[in-house]
């Protein structure tokens, strides 16, 4: 037993001792909670942001507080929101669904009073609600630490078999910053829904690169109407393209989709570890010693910030090494679903921070996955997994530079890449 699983037992043995769930519950806890520890992971790839949240008018207010007898009553007391509002056939049906599923699931008494309809609106694929219900204790939580459960909440998306209730979270009294505010709703998962949290939102329809590998995005504000706004989005059924962040724009400010994981891990069981090549060059102990690889804010370029991805199982790369005149070497690669890899070289003095010296895209299909040339006469940075690596500098003879990765002179003018089971390959290095 995982010690998550621990934490999940025992949050739910304290807020249900009197119930018996069916089997499966716990797994279905377990999905959830696997989906806030990708979340939590995705911030810890770049550097916290400050948030900077203005009041938004007519907006949904979240917001917890500590008197526990009013935990969540922003979230309840406001009347429903978005244009089916009055729609008391709709209503009834979101409710009479939200309940059902609590049966189902043996939650309903953990919870107290009624559901309450906080939006209900149009989108262009059928009618959407978002629903939340307070519960009958107040059981501590593993984390914010220290806080409380306050309510049950979820999406209800439209189906051709009716609403449907989504994935439901736990509402903490920290308010609901870490929640679900944003949800992928049709069969392509081509509308986007995004509940009107109090602060502004920013939204990228699209990823794209530069041709060295950072991140390309065009951010817009959200026009928010009546509680919530509802975009066209590309077809979002295997990776996520989509970016929804609060401002500033960050990975720390992310606005999360409350689907992402169904779409991104359909076949996780089936997909391999990623591991990651790790490669030392000769002489690199003498600037590295010791330390470890810090946080590196020149990388943030390459981070998508409010967007969420997986990976294809294809191993990351990760070199250190030094330069002719003494500086650190380091080398990763970062990969987002099955684009293609991106190499970003980054160089450092003693202990001054990291500078991104040279990137580009990574071709795992190519006899050479990455040729990247520094700055400064500082040479050329060569990897082959599994391959040993040669160099020639004009009409000279043949140098060997070692296996999987090398440092060649500034001056080289060709390499040799001669795999484990394979012919050579001899390619001219440009200068």
């Amino acid at each position: 037993m995982t010690m998550q699983d621990n934490d999940v037992r025992a949050i739910l043995r304290r807020a249900t001792d009197h119930l018996a769930g069916p089997p499966g519950l716990l797994d279905e806890v377990c999905r959830s909670g696997r989906r806030r520890v990708v979340r939590r992971r995705a911030v810890l790839a770049s550097a916290v942001a400050v948030l900077v949240a203005a009041p938004v008018v007519g907006a949904l207010e979240f917001s917890g507080t500590r008197d526990r007898g009013e935990v969540a009553s922003p979230l309840f007391d406001q009347p429903t929101r978005g244009d089916l509002a009055g729609d008391k056939g709709y209503l009834r049906r979101v409710v009479e669904t939200w309940r059902r599923h609590l049966e189902k699931n043996a939650l309903d008494e953990g919870l107290r009073g009624e559901p309450h309809v906080v939006w209900a609106g149009s989108t262009p694929v059928g009618p959407a609600a978002y629903v939340a219900q307070r519960t009958a204790t107040n059981p501590v939580v593993s984390e914010p630490q220290g806080d409380r459960m306050v309510a049950v909440a979820a999406f209800v998306e439209p189906t051709a078999d009716g609403p449907r209730v989504m994935t439901g979270e736990t509402v903490t009294d920290a308010g609901t910053h870490g929640n679900s505010q944003a949800a992928l709703l049709g069969p392509d998962r081509n509308v986007l829904l995004v509940l009107d949290a109090g602060a502004p939102v920013e939204f990228s329809p699209e990823l794209r690169y530069t041709a060295d590998g950072r991140i390309d995005r065009t951010f817009e504000p959200v026009a928010f109407r009546d509680g919530a706004a509802v975009l066209p989005v590309p077809p979002q059924r295997t990776k996520i393209t989509v970016a929804l962040a609060r401002t500033p724009v960050s990975m720390a400010n992310q606005v999360h989709i409350t689907n992402v994981t169904d779409i991104l891990e359909p076949n996780r069981e089936d997909r391999p570890p990623q591991p990651t090549l790790n490669h030392t060059l000769p002489g690199a102990e003498a600037v590295w010693g010791d330390k470890d690889v810090p946080e590196v804010p020149a990388l943030d370029a390459y981070y998508d910030a409010g967007g969420v991805h997986t990976h294809d199982g294809s191993p990351l790369l990760h070199i250190r090494g030094v330069t002719p005149d003494g500086r650190r070497l380091l080398l990763q690669t970062i990969q987002y679903d099955d684009d293609p890899p991106r190499a970003i070289v980054m160089l450092a003095r003693d202990d001054a921070p990291f500078t991104v010296a040279a990137s580009g895209f990574a071709d795992r299909t190519a006899p050479l996955p990455v040729r990247l040339r520094l700055p400064d006469r500082q040479g050329v940075l060569v990897a082959a997994e599994g391959a040993a690596l040669g160099y020639q500098i004009g009409a000279g003879k043949w140098h060997d530079a070692g296996r999987d990765a090398a440092l060649l002179p500034a001056n080289a003018t060709k390499v040799r890449v001669t795999p484990a089971t394979g012919n050579a390959t001899t390619m001219s290095i440009v200068p």
